[in-house]
């Protein structure tokens, strides 16, 4: 599988780079934004470093979100940049590393997020079907268009309506057990999933805050309690 590598200094693409070849994969390297929007159509991932020049990783996020909304999106942040790791994650990033990381646990991130895919049978709850095997999701009809983990979120939801879901418990099942993540990540992409799915959080038609607790799905066709 393709990787582009999204980096400025040359010591990360080198290393890093050196280490994701040792894992498998073929690595596209970008030193700027704007090479970076060159080959990330021919990626099946990309790691992002948001200090760019040309243009901007914040900027490229969009674009690729925009353009790829399935894409996996891993992004690089140097310590003590918390406001552009949450704008990054609400541009739909599906995981980030701060600065300085070790290249193992990219490389065991990546791997992670290559892995997070549903397979079941598909779901369908009044105007919402879910495919996972296609990783697609249709709202009267329409394609939703989704980051990874907006899909990720909706498919973990959806698998068992009713049941609550802590912020903690889907930092794990979606994020995985070592994402060093905090519950406003998860709010952040529950967020951007109901204003895709034209859910109005005081009164849901899918998904629901348990107050105190975190969330659950609702099943639009079942019977009122």
């Amino acid at each position: 599988m393709k990787v582009l590598l999204v980096d400025d200094d040359p010591a990360i693409l080198e290393v890093l780079g050196a280490f994701l070849r040792g894992a498998g994969f073929e690595v596209l390297e970008a030193e700027d934004g704007e090479k970076a929007l060159e080959l990330f159509p021919q990626a099946d991932l990309v790691i992002l470093d948001l200090m760019l020049p040309k243009v901007g990783g914040l900027e490229v996020a969009r674009l690729i979100r925009q353009e790829r909304p399935e894409l996996p999106l891993l992004i690089l942040t140097a310590k003590g940049e918390e406001e552009d790791r949450v704008l990054g994650l609400e541009l739909g990033a599906d995981d980030y590393v701060v600065k300085p990381f070790s290249p193992r646990e990219v490389v065991a991130r990546v791997k992670a997020l290559l892995r997070r895919a549903g397979l079941k049978e598909e779901l369908v709850y009044g105007p919402l079907r879910i495919l996972p095997k296609a990783r697609q999701a249709y709202l009267e009809g329409r394609p939703l268009s989704l980051s990874r983990l907006e899909f990720d979120l909706l498919l973990t939801l959806a698998q068992h309506p009713g049941m609550v879901f802590s912020r903690e418990r889907l930092l794990e099942k979606v994020w995985g057990p070592d994402f060093p993540g905090v519950d406003r990540v998860v709010d952040v992409h529950i967020a951007s999933l109901r204003k895709k799915l034209g859910d109005d959080p005081e009164n849901p038609r899918f998904i629901e805050t348990v107050r105190g607790v975190g969330y659950r799905f609702k099943d639009p066709d079942a019977p009122l309690p």
